[in-house]
């Protein structure tokens, strides 16, 4: 079996050194602090979909370093709630909102999204999660709370990473999980767990592309810049990461395990 390794600590704490911030221009393109499978051209096109502007008030699970949730407020003027498990993370958002006078629309709070939300019901337009659903446990009662704590008509927006479309090895498995906690889903479970809960509208679609071209640029950005990057990290975890992206591009690009994007409404 794959050990664990590490990327969420290491990337988020070490947010604005110049060779991360280069790692992520090559692997992204337009650099907005994402550490997922996301661009900024699907990002924006995930704003239309949630139908966001000035009085939109939004929860982001899994808010992570905080510069796509900074980048979503500066581009459509929402008000936003971020939820991060990763202190580093929260840490950074706080800086990032700061440094782009955006402390009084935005809000980051350190927690675990698989407990209970810490809101009252009825209180946003819209929630969303990016490439993180497959890391919180017990999926039915997440579900529940994200329908609990969406006003009604409101939307929700998250993309399951690693929902099972082929056959996998438990090698596989092992190494595309290898940075933490992870739930594997079949296809058509997500749409029922929505459903149990009480969302409507419930639509998906394919979006592995990004995860394939994304996984093997990341990997090759950190490749070329090995020998700096083994200054910070250590030399298991540095391999176990390359391991693990060019795992993700293997399985993502013969499509044994999919990104898909689901919509839903209240």
């Amino acid at each position: 079996m794959s050990t664990k390794v590490k990327l969420y600590p290491g990337t988020y704490k070490n947010y604005a050194d110049d060779i991360y911030k280069a790692i992520r221009h090559e692997t992204f393109g337009e650099d907005i602090g994402q550490n997922s499978w996301l661009t900024a051209d699907e990002y924006r096109s995930f704003f239309s979909l949630l139908h966001l502007g000035n009085n939109t008030r939004v929860l982001e699970i899994a808010s992570g370093s905080g510069g796509p949730a900074v980048f979503m407020v500066k581009e459509t003027g929402c008000h936003l709630t971020g939820l991060e498990y990763d202190k580093n993370g929260v840490d950074n958002s706080l800086k990032l909102a700061e440094a782009n006078g955006l402390t009084g629309q935005t809000k980051f709070l350190h927690g675990d999204a698989s407990k209970p939300l810490p809101f009252e019901d009825n209180s946003f337009d819209a929630v969303f999660t990016i490439d993180a659903i497959n890391h919180l446990k017990n999926r039915e009662r997440v579900f529940k709370e994200f329908y609990r704590v969406l006003k009604a008509g409101g939307r929700l927006l998250y993309t399951d990473p690693i929902v099972v479309t082929g056959i996998l090895t438990n090698e596989e498995i092992a190494v595309r999980s290898s940075i933490g906690y992870f739930l594997f889903t079949p296809l058509g479970e997500n749409e029922r767990l929505l459903s149990a809960a009480g969302f409507k509208d419930i639509r998906s679609n394919d979006v592995t592309e990004n995860m394939s071209s994304v996984s093997q640029k990341w990997y090759n950005a950190r490749e070329k810049r090995k020998g700096d990057l083994l200054k910070i990290e250590d030399e298991e975890n540095y391999n176990g990461l390359q391991k693990f992206f060019k795992m993700v591009h293997t399985l993502s690009s013969e499509k044994r395990l999919s990104r898909i994007m689901f919509t839903a409404l209240k």
